[in-house]
């Protein structure tokens, strides 16, 4: 029988992890475009995922990654029309402009914080630190078009991404679409960077 003392630790302890722990959403991971648009904060939440890598009792990096998703257009492109007073023919060429936008390269907001600023450039491709991939549920790893620095200021960045980081630099991340990640039949999509100092992985799970 463990000791009083040892249960309060215990407890302690198991607080302290459920309170650091996190748990995402699950998402349509679909092509199809959104009956009904949902409120942008909500939905840029439920496709933001982050994690961190660390190495030596050291932070390596943290990785915030949006993928986005025909949800995440909708919204996204609804909510600029919104900040920018647009309406009629004007706001409707805007969704429908984010709607062409779906049958391009699949893309993702990558947002990278890196303890040694050098380690920071997932712009320069092969000669890269880091090696950047999407893997789908088959286990299958999709090689990056391009990866470009969002160069935006940070805080247009930041109203678009609220995950932002103070010190985190943004990239867009493409990818083709000659291995489909969204469909009916899509369980879950993931996103890999790793280099010689280790691995850091975000996932998407389907509803």
């Amino acid at each position: 029988m463990l000791k009083p003392i040892t249960l309060s630790v215990l407890s302690i302890t198991l607080l302290f992890c459920a309170a650091c722990s996190v748990t995402y959403p699950a998402v349509r991971l679909t092509e199809d475009w959104p009956a009904t648009i949902r409120d942008y904060k909500a939905v840029v939440r439920d496709w933001t995922r982050k994690a961190q890598l660390h190495a030596n009792y050291q932070e390596v990096c943290e990785l915030v990654a949006t993928l986005k998703s025909p949800e995440w257009r909708a919204a996204q492109a609804a909510h600029d029309a919104d900040v920018r007073g647009l309406t009629g023919a004007t706001r409707d060429e805007r969704i429908a402009q984010a709607r062409t936008e779906v049958a391009g390269p699949y893309e993702l907001e990558v947002m990278l914080t890196t303890w040694d600023r050098r380690e920071n450039d997932l712009d320069r491709g092969k000669k890269s630190v880091w090696r950047v991939v999407l893997i789908d549920e088959q286990g299958k790893e999709i090689e990056p078009l391009e990866i470009v620095r969002d160069r935006r200021p940070a805080f247009v960045v930041r109203a678009e991404f609220p995950s932002l980081g103070e010190f985190a630099t943004p990239y867009i991340a493409r990818f083709p679409r000659t291995t489909p990640i969204l469909g009916a039949t899509a369980r879950q999509v993931r996103l890999r960077m790793s280099s010689t100092r280790g691995g850091v992985e975000v996932d998407w799970k389907a509803l």
